[in-house]
C-alpha cells in the first residue's frame, strides 16, 4: 500500500539558504524529526540527525545553514554538509550523509512523497 503525499508547508515558505521547515516523519516505524530547506531554487528534505551522532542539526529552530549559506552544519559538532546531497564535506563525519527524504513541489506546495 502506498504511503499518502503530506503537506510539509507552502513553497514561499522556504526561500534559498534560509530558515528550514522541521516536521516529524515516520521512518522506519518510528517518528522522528525531519527537516525541508531550499538551495539553489531546488527543495531538500532530511532527518533532522547528524551522521556523526543523532542530535539534530539546527542551532535554533530552523536554522540549518552555515553563516555563509552554502552548506548545512551540525550545530553541535560542526559537521558541515552539501544541502543538495546531505554529504559530509568537513567534520568528524566526513564522507558520510545525512537520510534524505523524497519530496516534490507542485502547486506552490512542498510535499513529503
Amino acid at each position: 500500500m502506498a504511503v499518502p503525499e503530506r503537506l510539509i508547508c507552502p513553497s514561499a515558505a522556504l526561500v534559498n539558504g534560509g530558515k528550514g521547515m522541521r516536521f516529524t516523519v515516520d521512518f522506519q516505524g518510528k517518528a522522528r524529526a525531519a527537516f525541508a530547506i531550499r538551495y539553489g531554487d531546488k527543495v531538500y528534505a532530511y532527518l533532522n540527525s547528524c551522521a556523526h551522532i543523532s542530535v539534530e542539526l539546527d542551532w535554533l529552530e530552523g536554522e540549518f545553514f552555515d553563516h555563509s549559506k552554502l552548506y548545512l552544519i551540525c550545530a553541535t559538532h560542526g559537521a558541515t554538509y552539501e544541502p543538495e546531497s546531505g554529504f559530509c564535506v568537513l567534520g568528524p563525519c566526513r564522507g558520510q550523509r545525512l537520510t534524505a527524504l523524497p519530496v516534490a513541489e507542485r502547486e506552490g506546495q512542498v510535499l513529503l512523497l
